[in-house]
């Protein structure tokens, strides 16, 4: 028996090595066009800690219920989110926001479309009790009921699942999720034929007269400030956004400025999913957004042609990165 444990052990070792080394190539393999990710000194990135996030996050015994797992609002195919307007939680409840795509999730400095995470992990926390309706305390045991977690968690941690470190391998997985080499990223580096001139064109339109890179600079082609666009005017029920947070009159109706990198593969668009197609998203912005007092100056009518809005599409289209993605067993 002894010898058939150890046995045991070591397959479940090897296999744990096997997935780590296959995720941390794919995470790395890649060249990318965006400076390298900084890890939180208490939560440092090692293939086997981001091996296990990979399985956590597809493991539906974190929720409440047992059936939803982190998936179930962030699908690679619909660039890690979830194609709806809106989505609903764990215990039905229906979210007030539209989920946000995880790409590029590890290089913003405040979560959530408000900003009230300061880190990546504490956003994760909060989105494990209330998108999944968990307590995490009760999905823990669940972990350590399954022998592979638990030979997993020892190896990595040097002690059984805990909130905090289940917590800190889904934050170490999320911060592989990346776009950072699409056509454009391999035109700007001498790959001439790797994007259209509609989409050249579109670039130049984004730098300049469209005023697109005023909030959405490169190489993230997004940031973590705030801006009222003009979407909550006028609702019976306005979001008060930022304001939320900061309490600040200025900062009602203004959310945080999503990336725009691989932005054509997750709509529908804004933090209310109000626009349902990337044109229709585009044409918003550029006639200077809705009306209201409280709405940056930044947003002005562009006074973009048909062939413009076109181009502007090509260059968003032209951001869109590829990369492999595989989902791992769950054990």
């Amino acid at each position: 028996m002894p010898g058939q444990r150890a046995l045991i052990v070591l397959t479940l070792l090897l296999a744990s090595l096997w997935t780590a080394t296959t995720i941390a190539s794919e995470a790395t393999a890649r060249p990318s066009a965006l400076p390298p990710m900084t890890h939180p000194e208490d939560n440092p990135a090692t293939p086997e800690k981001i091996a296990l996030g990979a399985k956590l996050f597809l493991d539906p015994r974190l929720s409440g219920s047992g059936t939803m797992a982190c998936q179930g609002c962030h699908y690679h195919e619909l660039g890690w989110g979830d194609g709806k307007v809106l989505s609903p939680r764990d215990n039905g409840d229906m979210n007030t926001r539209h989920t946000p795509s995880l790409y590029n999730v590890g290089y913003q400095t405040v979560w959530y479309w408000d900003g009230r995470a300061p880190t990546l992990e504490a956003q994760i926390l909060a989105a494990w009790r209330a998108q999944i309706s968990a307590d995490p305390d009760v999905a823990t045991a669940r972990i350590n009921d399954v022998p592979d977690y638990v030979e997993q968690f020892q190896a990595i941690y040097d002690e059984p699942a805990t909130p905090e470190n289940i917590v800190k391998s889904l934050a170490a997985y999320l911060r592989t999720k990346n776009s950072d080499n699409s056509p454009w990223d391999r035109y700007e580096t001498g790959e001439t034929d790797a994007v259209s001139a509609d989409a050249i064109a579109g670039q130049a339109l984004f730098m300049d007269k469209a005023g697109c890179a005023a909030c959405h600079a490169p190489p993230f082609y997004g940031n973590s400030t705030f801006f009222n666009i003009g979407l909550e005017y006028g609702k019976e029920n306005p979001d008060p956004g930022r304001f939320n947070v900061t309490e600040n009159e200025a900062d009602r109706g203004a959310f945080k400025t999503p990336t725009l990198r691989s932005v054509a593969r997750h709509a529908p668009y804004f933090h209310d999913g109000s626009a349902a197609t990337l044109e229709e998203a585009v044409r918003y912005m550029a006639s200077g957004g809705g009306d209201d007092p409280n709405k940056s100056p930044l947003l002005i009518d562009r006074e973009l042609s048909d062939e413009e809005i076109g181009q502007l599409i090509a260059f968003l289209e032209s951001l869109v990165s590829t990369e492999d993605w595989e989902p791992v067993a769950v054990p």
